[in-house]
């Protein structure tokens, strides 16, 4: 199995790699005039600048009117008692934008557990298969097919990129090149796997209690199944981590 802890004298990205060198470049950094101004100030400066462009920012997105006259009803109705719906569109398509992440992840990840698994299968944990992450990989496109398909029941338009949709793309963007870069590990690739389900378990929990108050029993009781597997993908994602990273410290 691939170890990215090996030490390599290529990596000499450390000052004191250099240490004449090192001590050259900071006497000459403080004969320079301003280099250590900053290092000095509170930050105050930045934070008047990034609050000034915070304040001239469009939103992130905003939600899109109903597309059915169905869609209009049933968001009419539930405005009259006080309650808004869009907000719990706006978490489906919170969701589904991230489940259709996870799908590329698991995509990524069976990518990596096959080239480490061709050059060495040692370390690999038994249960790390590639039926397993197939069946994750599968369980996550099904989320997003049930959000979706919650999205159109509600008069929604599931293409619609709402603001939360738009943000967890953002947040998700990072994961997905983690896995997808050549150079990461099976390993590090699960600590992003692992990130990405530390988010989505607790992006189910709210859901399931956004849509309790907006009084959607069924959509509910299918969201509940939708945790309890996603609680799995958590727990097992978690222990193959963990077992790499012992693996590789020698100690398991």
């Amino acid at each position: 199995m691939a170890e990215s802890t090996q030490i390599a004298m290529k990596n000499r990205t450390g000052l004191q790699m250099s240490p004449t060198q090192s001590r050259e470049l900071l006497e000459t950094l403080k004969g320079v005039e301003g280099i250590a101004a900053p290092l000095s100030g509170d930050g105050h400066a930045l934070a008047e600048m990034r609050s000034a462009y915070c304040a001239e920012a469009d939103p992130l997105g905003t939600m899109p009117a109903p597309t059915s006259l169905k869609g209009v009803a049933k968001n009419g109705a539930k405005m009259l008692t006080g309650k808004r719906p869009q907000v719990l569109l706006d978490k489906l398509a919170e969701r589904a934008a991230f489940e259709r992440g996870g799908t590329r992840l698991y995509e990524g990840i069976l990518v990596k557990l096959g080239s480490e698994a061709r050059a060495s299968a040692d370390g690999i944990p038994e249960d790390l298969t590639e039926p397993v992450l197939i069946q994750i990989r599968d369980q996550e496109a099904e989320h997003f097919r049930l959000l979706i398909e919650c999205i159109e029941q509600l008069g929604g338009d599931p293409t619609a990129q709402t603001p939360s949709a738009d943000l967890v793309g953002m947040e998700s963007t990072g994961l997905i090149q983690t896995v997808s870069n050549p150079s990461t590990t099976l390993a590090q690739s699960l600590h992003a796997a692992l990130a990405a389900e530390l988010i989505d378990h607790d992006g189910w929990e709210l859901l399931i209690k956004l849509a309790q108050e907006m009084g959607d029993s069924p959509m509910v009781s299918r969201f509940n199944d939708a945790l309890r597997e996603e609680g799995e993908h958590l727990r097992r994602v978690r222990s193959w981590y963990e077992q790499l990273t012992l693996t590789d410290g020698g100690v398991a």
